[in-house]
């Protein structure tokens, strides 16, 4: 009784740590407190006896739990091509904010890049670079040598982190540049968002029947974009600075899905050129990656 006792008071203590294990593994504040919870009922059938790292082992067990989820998500998927898939909505209000302030500490256009992984180069880039698991210990989870591990691994992290086409400095003022106007946008300063663009800035976006637009001039575009941000009442967390096909950009993934994508182009010092990305279709051929 003692012992577990001992066992459960300690997965107890490791639950947030396992809890945000999961939440990266899966993008999911539900399924990662599924995860958690079939871990749970795992370890503590289990002889613990001969455990001597019992943190580690718990988050072992969590990780093979959420590699079996993400497989089977995959075959899912995979039986669905070419129907949508529905949202996954979390439970609540409480749960959506939850999952929102979660989302916004890992980096949401991290969880958005981190689902295009396949589930082994998923694992394999949580654990060791987010969590400093060694590639020992994940070989045996997802049943490879360490070496092939450590290639999963660098194979996502080459995905996760793209190729940004300038400089580390030019790569951060442009970034400062996106977050003032994605700031401007939430509070609706038409005057801010024009004071980081071009004058004559051009807008290549779809027309509500799906036909290209294209928009020119900087207060028309303002306009236009800020009330559509006012309407769109976003939520938190869902709209954060990305990198689109190799260059600085904007992405808007409630729930951690992309749902509309925007590409800038810069010209002295401001933003000379969106192109914003709202069919599926083309959302879906975009590379994502994070900054």
């Amino acid at each position: 009784m003692n012992d577990k006792k001992n066992l459960s008071a300690a997965f107890e203590d490791s639950r947030e740590h396992l809890r945000g294990v999961a939440f990266r593994m899966l993008g999911s504040l539900s399924e990662a407190e599924d995860a958690v919870q079939e871990a749970w009922i795992r370890v503590s059938r289990a002889d613990t006896e001969a455990v001597e790292n019992l943190r580690g082992w718990l988050t072992t067990v969590t990780s093979r739990v959420c590699l079996d989820m993400l497989r089977s998500r995959k075959a899912r998927a995979e039986d669905a091509v070419g129907e949508r898939l529905p949202d996954i909505a979390p439970a609540d209000t409480t749960n959506a904010e939850q999952e929102a302030v979660m989302a916004d500490a890992v980096g949401l256009a991290l969880l958005v890049v981190l689902e295009t992984l396949e589930p082994a180069e998923r694992l394999a880039f949580v654990l060791h670079d987010l969590f400093g698991v060694s590639f020992e210990e994940i070989a045996p989870i997802v049943g490879r040598s360490p070496v092939a591990a450590r290639q999963l691994a660098s194979r996502a992290r080459r995905r996760v982190r793209g190729a940004p086409e300038r400089d580390e400095a030019e790569l951060a003022r442009r970034r400062d540049l996106v977050t003032s106007l994605l700031v401007a946008l939430r509070a609706g300063d038409v005057e801010g968002v024009v004071a980081v663009l071009d004058p004559d800035v051009v807008i290549h976006t779809q027309a509500h029947d799906g036909k290209p637009l294209e928009i020119r001039g900087a207060r028309k575009w303002a306009k236009s974009a800020v009330a559509f941000t006012q309407r769109a009442t976003l939520p938190l967390g869902a709209v954060e600075v990305a990198l689109v096909d190799g260059h600085i950009g904007a992405i808007y993934a409630p729930k951690g899905r992309v749902a509309r994508a925007l590409k800038f182009t810069f010209e002295r010092g401001v933003i000379a050129r969106v192109d914003v990305f709202s069919d599926p279709a083309a959302v879906r051929a975009l590379e994502i990656a994070a900054i």
